[in-house]
């Protein structure tokens, strides 16, 4: 069992895609275990960003992230971060599968509405950062209906 970071961007809180993609997750039967509205500054999403600063796309994606609010979730289940990268879709929305969502609500790589932890290693670095105060620990009672 794992938590990964979630986080939808602008252009999906903007496109009143939340509740789907929160449906999606608790579809799927993750739990979860924090979750915030809030519109960030250029220095915090420049940490979230940390690993991509030099990058040619830095810049915009800076002011992208910060043009509007995001939800900031985490998510608990089994492979959560794979699973939960699975379900996003490819980075860029051509390369993402229908049924995805990014593949079901994104055209362009710089509008692609949601982003998630890529490793476990980054989900809990990117859970420290947004959630300093800590997640809810509770057990769901659906649980032992959908894990063994």
């Amino acid at each position: 069992m794992e938590t990964t970071f979630i986080m939808i961007k602008p252009d999906g809180v903007q496109r009143g895609l939340v509740g789907k993609i929160i449906s999606r997750f608790e579809e799927k039967g993750f739990i979860l275990k924090a979750l915030k509205f809030l519109q960030i500054d250029r220095s915090f999403a420049s940490q979230h960003y940390a690993d991509l600063a030099g990058k040619p796309f830095f810049d915009g994606l800076i002011d992208y992230v910060t043009s509007g609010p995001v939800v900031a979730m985490v998510w608990y289940g089994r492979g959560a971060v794979l699973t939960g990268r699975k379900m996003l879709g490819a980075t860029k929305p051509a390369d993402s599968n229908p049924g995805t969502i990014r593949g079901d609500y994104a055209v362009d790589v710089g509008r692609n509405v949601i982003h998630g932890s890529d490793s476990v290693e980054s989900a809990q670095k990117e859970i420290a950062l947004w959630f300093p105060e800590g997640i809810t620990e509770w057990r769901s009672c659906a649980h032992d209906w959908i894990y063994e």
